[in-house]
């Protein structure tokens, strides 16, 4: 395992600069910074000082040379909005996004888990057409609708919880409901499907003709093998939630990253652009790396060579 971690972690390097270099041509040619930083009333001179002032008038390689010497270093450039330096603003959004994404996480399991399990064991009962179609709806319905329907209701007419804005636990219920419950969705109809073809194999059979409680063969002969593929969905959406609540964290004025984002790309603030995607990088690296390494704890069979 140590070998395997050595590799993957070396993995990194390649796939970095190569996130690096598409973000950095993709960021430039987009649009003009020094456009958006001056005034309409700016003249050329003023153009040219602060261009030759940020580097844009070198050559795109000599840029990009500097730009990845400085981020090695853990420099991405000065925010053009915020006046201070990129990482430290993105890293400074990071715990609000974790904060949603663990809630919306927890929140999907809590409900995805028994329901799937439910569902696969009362196969093609009124139990399980009800639980299938509220997961069809709930994955049909758009984060942006939901987000916006719960305000009115449990905000606006009931006033139960807060509109926006990062507080306690009341600010943070709407908007784990409004990513939790698509995640849900997808995750009990994944459990439901596994389960299915778990019950179906001769050794659950075996364990139910020994006289084994019903809830012990489902519990730790089919869930447990079961939980592999469900893993893997818990581990692309949670790295999804981290980069990817955009239109929750706008929804909500929640202060994550997503919302720093895409003000950044509105503003056409490159620095902030390249530490944030640079940050989502790195943590969706680590996460598939852990789930790899969960694999060998759920399933002793996986080796690593």
């Amino acid at each position: 395992m140590g070998k395997y971690l050595v590799k993957s972690l070396l993995q990194m390097i390649p796939v970095l600069l190569l996130i690096s270099l598409i973000v950095f041509v993709l960021v430039r040619v987009t649009g003009d910074p020094v456009a958006l930083m001056l005034p309409e009333s700016a003249t050329e001179a003023d153009r040219a000082t602060l261009t030759r002032e940020l580097g844009l008038d070198l050559p795109l390689y000599q840029q990009y040379g500097i730009f990845l010497t400085n981020a090695i270093q853990g420099d991405f450039g000065t925010s053009f909005r915020y006046g201070e330096s990129a990482l430290p603003l993105v890293l400074e959004r990071l715990p609000a996004s974790f904060e949603l994404a663990f809630a919306a996480m927890a929140l999907a399991v809590i409900i995805a888990i028994p329901l799937g399990i439910w569902s696969a064991v009362k196969r093609n009962t009124f139990i399980d057409i009800f639980i299938s179609g509220i997961s069809v709806l709930g994955k049909a319905m758009p984060n942006f609708w939901m987000g916006i329907m719960l305000i009115l209701l449990f905000s606006v007419m009931l006033g139960w919880f807060p509109v926006s804005g990062r507080g306690g636990l009341t600010h943070l219920i709407l908007p784990a409901i409004t990513l939790g419950v698509s995640l849900a969705a997808q995750m009990t109809r994944l459990i439901r499907s596994n389960m299915l073809e778990i019950l179906n194999q001769d050794y659950i059979r075996t364990a139910r003709s020994k006289g084994i409680f019903e809830l012990f063969v489902i519990g730790k002969h089919a869930f447990r093998n079961g939980l592999i593929p469900v893993v893997t969905i818990m581990s692309l959406q949670f790295t999804s939630l981290i980069g990817g609540t955009l239109i929750t964290e706008t929804v909500f004025a929640w202060p994550g990253l997503g919302q720093l984002l895409v003000s950044a790309v509105n503003t056409h603030d490159m620095a902030i652009v390249q530490a944030a995607v640079f940050v989502i990088a790195i943590f969706v690296i680590l996460m598939n790396i852990l789930t790899d390494l969960v694999y060998r704890l759920l399933d002793p069979r996986i080796k690593y060579s």
